[in-house]
């Protein structure tokens, strides 16, 4: 009888405690899966998209930028090269116009 009781108490211990350990587990789980996405994606930010066209190059201390940086409607952005022609290329564009000050620079 005693055994059973005792056992009793055990089972009841284990059923209270049992979804708390529970999650302490999944927390930590995801808490360890969290932190190796934010490493990966601080190691990808520094890497050029693939979507990028071959205008595109790295500006220290901004990033990767599309398009020609002299001009007024560039957007200085690495998804919008301006809003005149957002689809590029600057290389062609009519509605280019530089900005005050470029045109000395070689």
């Amino acid at each position: 009888m005693a055994q059973v009781k005792t056992l009793a108490i055990v089972a009841t211990f284990l059923l209270g405690i049992g979804p708390a350990l529970l999650s302490l587990w999944l927390t930590e789980l995801i808490k360890r899966r969290s932190l190796r996405q934010l490493q990966r994606a601080g190691q990808m930010r520094h890497q050029l998209p693939p979507s990028l066209a071959q205008d595109s190059y790295y500006l220290s201390g901004v990033g990767y930028l599309i398009g020609d940086i002299t001009c007024v409607f560039n957007a200085r952005s690495p998804h919008l090269r301006c809003a005149v022609n957002p689809d590029g290329p600057c290389r062609s564009c009519r509605h280019y116009q530089a900005k005050p000050g470029l045109q000395d620079l070689p």
